[in-house]
């Protein structure tokens, strides 16, 4: 069974950010990271990439090249908040996520029966719309081309690639695209006539030892030719189960936001159970039409993935809550997650 391999990256993650939070810098060349002379660039906006602005340039070099840049200090902890909240969008798909780091990602969905790019297209649009700032997506069946694809269509995109896209879709490409291969391999591989995927093509595993070394020699031979067979290293352990959704229009009804977030419990609830979990708490999120935001939770005695339980708990807290203003966002969530395999049951259960 082929594979099915999402990878997700946020776009310009932290100027993204800081044009979120102000919108005043929406569509300006916003550069993140040292404001000094020695400063060195973090990451920065599409508008300031134009410029030929890049991470890892020094500021000095940036301001040079963009005379208007916005340059602003990073907020890292700002940071770690948004990406949590993109995670808690990317587990309601799967827990089978790799995380790469702040803003990237590989999610294996091979067990899921939806369409990969159906799924590719509620990522992206439930990360803009609960969260605002936009998500680039790869498909494919390993995490190579998944990873290649994701960088295709940026910023926002989505791209997929099959096996019948393999090996035209490679051969243009500059070897630098090569997962494994960085600058300085890069510039010794031009160095001797190798530039594009097509060219390192030409050359059997025993003449890549030559270059690369026998290890990364057949590594770099399958990789060049659609194959990688690495797998999904979980690595972001689930804290918690919800789903949350942006209505089309702000609501006071309280039964109708009820409804929902029912329907959301019911699944939260089936996802514990196939997941062989537990939980304790169920917390229910309310925005209000300003954008107030509120979280209400309650506690059971005892560990359980019961659908009534929960929902006796959720109406509760939701009894609990005013709806002094309009409602544009309602969610709900489960917490204090245990394995039910390793959860033993006290007197009172």
């Amino acid at each position: 069974m082929k594979k099915k391999i999402l990878h997700v990256d946020l776009d310009a993650f932290f100027a993204s950010v800081e044009q979120l939070d102000n919108p005043k810098l929406k569509g300006k060349p916003v550069i993140v990271g040292g404001t000094s002379k020695r400063g060195v660039v973090a990451t920065c906006s599409y508008e300031a990439r134009k410029y030929g602005v890049h991470s890892a340039m020094s500021s000095v070099m940036a301001h040079k090249l963009c005379p208007n840049g916005i340059f602003v200090r990073g907020h890292m902890e700002r940071y770690k908040e948004i990406s949590s909240q993109v995670f808690e969008i990317l587990h309601e798909v799967t827990d089978s996520i790799q995380q790469m780091s702040i803003d990237e990602a590989y999610l294996d969905i091979t067990d899921l029966d939806e369409d990969p790019h159906d799924i590719a297209v509620w990522i992206k649009e439930e990360v803009k719309n609960r969260i605002g700032i936009t998500i680039s997506i790869g498909i494919s069946y390993n995490k190579f081309l998944a990873k290649l694809a994701s960088d295709w269509n940026k910023p926002d995109g989505i791209f997929k690639i099959t096996e019948e896209d393999i090996p035209d879709i490679l051969i243009p490409l500059p070897v630098l695209k090569v997962h494994g291969l960085g600058k300085k391999t890069a510039a010794k591989l031009n160095n001797i006539g190798i530039f594009t995927i097509g060219d390192l093509l030409q050359y059997d595993i025993k003449s890549l030892s030559y270059i690369f070394g026998q290890s990364r020699a057949e590594e770099i031979y399958n990789r060049i030719r659609g194959i990688d067979n690495r797998s999904i290293k979980v690595t972001s352990i689930r804290k918690s189960y919800g789903r949350e959704t942006t209505f089309s229009e702000d609501t006071k009804d309280r039964e109708y936001i009820r409804e929902v977030l029912d329907i959301y419990l019911l699944k939260i609830t089936d996802r514990l159970k196939k997941s062989n979990k537990l939980a304790k708490t169920v917390t229910v999120k309310i925005k209000y039409e300003d954008f107030e935001q509120i979280t209400r939770s309650h506690s059971l005695t005892s560990y359980t993935s019961s659908y009534d339980l929960f929902k006796e708990a959720m109406d509760l807290v939701l009894d609990g809550v005013e709806l002094k203003k309009k409602v544009r966002l309602a969610g709900v969530s489960l917490s204090n997650i245990s394995d039910s395999e390793h959860y033993q049951m006290s007197i009172f259960d």
